[in-house]
Parts: structure tokens; C-alpha cells; sequence
């Protein structure tokens, strides 16, 4: 049996999907309101178990996970609730993957376990890992990468409170970036009304450097990196220049500050998120570029695809016990295979640089 929590939320529910057309564990799907779901969403799940779950609740959690051999997390916001879900997971013996983070879960880390629990295991925070480490596979020795990641999509309040939080974290520094082999601060500046290929208008770029990042730059031993989030639209710039002391003081109005701004901005347009990843190396002797190009229709899509994949990793035995995040499983390839129909996914032979010139001539 398969627990799917927060299961019939835009996350959860294509997570549900995917796990679905796996075929091989029965369906649990759980949340505060399971009838109401149930009555949409019978005809697609007709075998599943519709059971309300109620996190905050010892009693409410356990019945929820009697059986289970695997709990996927999709509800949020994960840094208050995750840790909570895999501790229990952890104490009834069985599987957990998290789409979010919590600081706690790190701090369970390197202890003994006999099950897996993966956390950070989305699209961003988790496939923005794997993707450069994967790519790096095809290289004899990595030098350089640079790191783009952006997406057009309203927040949820949990959404954004999560990405407040990442924001906000002791990990990240804003501005930071991988040169000669080590982080260096105030490297790298903002870049207002940016070109990316393959992004419909011009962006806002981010630097940022987060303990994904630094994990990545030293798995590949590279000589320099930069991180960059591209903000498409008007609203949402403004807002982070100024909501990051905000939400240390008055989260709840830096949440709803950033949800409006997302909202604004999405508006009418069609939703997407994107990864280009540029490293550049050695192969075969010679010095070459590769860029990854991935994209898909929407955030939530990709990240619930994601945790599924991550959940079907572990079921397989792919995945060691242990408590980690997903970007530093052993093998980032079958995860990424398994994503399959979600997303449009190439490696070209050339930089981003050029890449946009290519794909401006085309237009």
C-alpha cells in the first residue's frame, strides 16, 4: 500500500497519477476533506482508499499509516509538517519521500535506519540536483556550470511560505556563488530584463547559492558555478526586494504579499517551469559545452511527478535506507527516466549564449 498525503491537492494528485499508471502498490489518498475529493476524483481512482488524515493528530496518523510500506508527502507547508510525518513513518517502519524540506529532517541525518526517507524531493529543491549531476555523466571531467531555473505559476499560501523559508534559511545566500573551488560571497549581482532561450519574455535574474548547490559543486569537484532563479514578471521582483526582513518579523503578510504578486503575474499567461543547465569540460580529451533543456506546463506537475518517482525509486530498491534529500541519491538516472510524458527533456552541443541566438533566429 501506497499513502499519498495532501493526495488530491495539484502536487499530490499528480503524484497519484503517476504512481497510478505504476500499477503495482494499491492507493491510500488522504487529506482533511477525502469525501469531497472522492466525489470528483472516483471515476480516475476507482480502487483507492479515501481516508481523512489529519497530521497534527498522533491517533488520526498512525490509522493512516497502518499498512503502508510507503508515505508520500505532498502537503504542506512542509518545514512545519514534514519532519513530523517522517518521524512516524521512521517509527512504524515504513518508507517516506517529501516533496519539501525541514530543517529537522537534516537533522536525522547519518542515523541508522531501516527504511528510506527522502525529503527535498520535488523540482526544486530535488531535481534541481539530479539534473546537473546526471548531465555531468556524460563529461570525463566537469569544470564549469551554470544553473538556470525558472516558472511562471500562482503560490499557494503552503507554497509560499516554503519558498519564504528557503529563502529566508541559514542555507541559502543570496548573491553567493562557486568560484575556484569554494563559495564566495557577493560574487554575482542581480540581472533585471535578462533573454534565456526558452523563456517566453524577459526575466529577472537571482543569484543564490543553498546547501544543494554547494553539494552539487563539490560531487562534480567544479572549478566555478552560478545558481540563478529567473522571475518572469512585474509583481513578484519588487516584492522579494523587500520581503525577505518582512517575513522574519510578519510571515503571514509576507505570504500573502508574495501570493498576490504571483497571481498578478501569471495571470492570462500560460504557466510553465524551466531548467537550462550549461556545464562545460572535458570529453574524450577534447574541451566541449553541453546544455540541458528541460521544461514542463507547470511547478506543481513536475514536483508531484518527482516525489512519485523518488517513491517508486525506493519501492524498487534503488534507493539506500537512510534519511537524505533526493538531489544526493546514488544514481540520479532511473529517477529522471521515470518522469517520462511530464516534461520535454534535451542535451545540445553548444551554450546557453548561443542557444538563444539559435532559437531568437527562429523566431
Amino acid at each position: 500500500m501506497i499513502g499519498i498525503i495532501g493526495g488530491y491537492g495539484d502536487v499530490g494528485l499528480q503524484a497519484a497519477r503517476m504512481l497510478k499508471e505504476w500499477g503495482k502498490h494499491p492507493l491510500r489518498i488522504g487529506g482533511r476533506n477525502p469525501e469531497l475529493a472522492q466525489t470528483k476524483l472516483a471515476d480516475e481512482f476507482p480502487h483507492a482508499e479515501w481516508v481523512k488524515v489529519d497530521i497534527e493528530d498522533e491517533k488520526s496518523m498512525k490509522s493512516f499509516l497502518h499498512g503502508c510500506e510507503l508515505i508520500v508527502n505532498c502537503a504542506g507547508p512542509s518545514h512545519r509538517i514534514a519532519a513530523r510525518v517522517a518521524g512516524m513513518c521512521l517509527s512504524m517502519g515504513c518508507h517516506h519521500v517529501d516533496a519539501g524540506i525541514d530543517e529537522a529532517l537534516e537533522m536525522m541525518r547519518g542515523t541508522p535506519q531501516s527504511t528510506a526517507v527522502l525529503y527535498a524531493a520535488g523540482a526544486t529543491p530535488g531535481l534541481s540536483g539530479l539534473l546537473p549531476r546526471w548531465l555531468a555523466t556524460s563529461f570525463d571531467k566537469v569544470d564549469s556550470m551554470v544553473y538556470y531555473t525558472g516558472a511562471l505559476d500562482r503560490f499557494t499560501a503552503a507554497a509560499a511560505e516554503d519558498y519564504l523559508t528557503g529563502v529566508a534559511g541559514k542555507d541559502n545566500e543570496p548573491l553567493a556563488a562557486w568560484k575556484n573551488g569554494a563559495r564566495r560571497s557577493a560574487a554575482l549581482r542581480r540581472r533585471p530584463g535578462t533573454a534565456l532561450p526558452f523563456f517566453p519574455r524577459e526575466v529577472a535574474l537571482y543569484p543564490y547559492f543553498d546547501a544543494e548547490a554547494e553539494f552539487v559543486a563539490t560531487s562534480l569537484s567544479l572549478r566555478d558555478g552560478e545558481w540563478y532563479i529567473a522571475i518572469d514578471g512585474e509583481h513578484v521582483p519588487p516584492v522579494l526586494e523587500e520581503i525577505r526582513p518582512l517575513f522574519l518579523t510578519d510571515w503571514k503578510s509576507a505570504v500573502k504579499r508574495l501570493c498576490t504578486a504571483t497571481e498578478l503575474d501569471a495571470a492570462g499567461r500560460q504557466k510553465y517551469i524551466n531548467f537550462i543547465i550549461q556545464l562545460t569540460g572535458i570529453k574524450n580529451g577534447a574541451g566541449i559545452i553541453r546544455t540541458l533543456v528541460l521544461q514542463a506546463d507547470r511547478p506543481s506537475i513536475l514536483t508531484g511527478s518527482t516525489a512519485a518517482a523518488a517513491g517508486i525509486a525506493v519501492l524498487e530498491g534503488e534507493i539506500p535506507f537512510g534519511v537524505r534529500p533526493l538531489a544526493e541519491i546514488p544514481d540520479p538516472a532511473k529517477v529522471i527516466a521515470r518522469l517520462g510524458s511530464t516534461k520535454y527533456l534535451s542535451i545540445i552541443e553548444c551554450s546557453v549564449d548561443d542557444l538563444l541566438q539559435v532559437v531568437e533566429g527562429e523566431i
